[in-house]
């Protein structure tokens, strides 16, 4: 069995948001096993997620991006269960990046349930088109090993409030129609 430094302890924490205690047990669960741990944590962070999945989000923000040169917006309605989330530096920063994927990738539509079943029997690759015309499905443009809905689940582990996204709209200049994903 490896040793479980502090250091170590403090790089799983850092690397997953978990707390201390959490990545302490995780690391002695699995012998020390670094990798591993960071599994442990992710695979409990989806199982928390799930839990506070039926519970109402009611209170939240509505963020606001704008592309310098004022020619992309995009505004993002980003719901929790307490005010007191929604004023988190954390969840205001995953609303404001949420808004600039918007303006980047151009999502059509927040889940792949929205997607109307006739539009997608028409694509060729529907695994491909899932991934870009959904928000949550998109890739993190900060960082494309995670996608967005990877960043909200690991929120909800973190805050133990369940999070979704309300609605979206995009505009851009010299487009006659917005993106708006309800």
């Amino acid at each position: 069995m490896a040793v479980i430094t502090a250091a170590t302890i403090k790089e799983l924490r850092e690397l997953t948001s978990a707390g201390m205690m959490e990545c302490k047990r995780a690391l002695e669960e699995c012998g020390g096993d670094f990798d591993k741990a960071k599994d442990i944590l992710r695979q409990r962070g989806l199982e928390i997620a799930a839990k506070k999945s039926s519970r109402q989000a009611k209170e939240g923000r509505i963020e606001v991006y704008v592309h310098p040169g004022n020619k992309n917006v995009a505004m993002v309605e980003l719901n929790c269960e307490t005010d007191f989330v929604a004023k988190n530096e954390e969840f205001c920063k995953l609303a404001k990046d949420i808004a600039m994927q918007i303006v980047a990738m151009s999502p059509k539509y927040i889940r792949a349930e929205d997607v109307p079943a006739d539009e997608l029997s028409g694509q060729e690759n529907q695994k491909e088109y899932i991934q870009q015309v959904c928000l949550l499905e998109n890739a993190f443009i900060k960082d494309p090993s995670k996608k967005i809905g990877d960043l909200i689940t690991a929120l909800i582990a973190k805050t133990g409030e369940n999070m979704s996204i309300g609605r979206f709209t995009r505009y851009k200049v010299g487009e006659i129609e917005s993106t708006t994903g309800v």
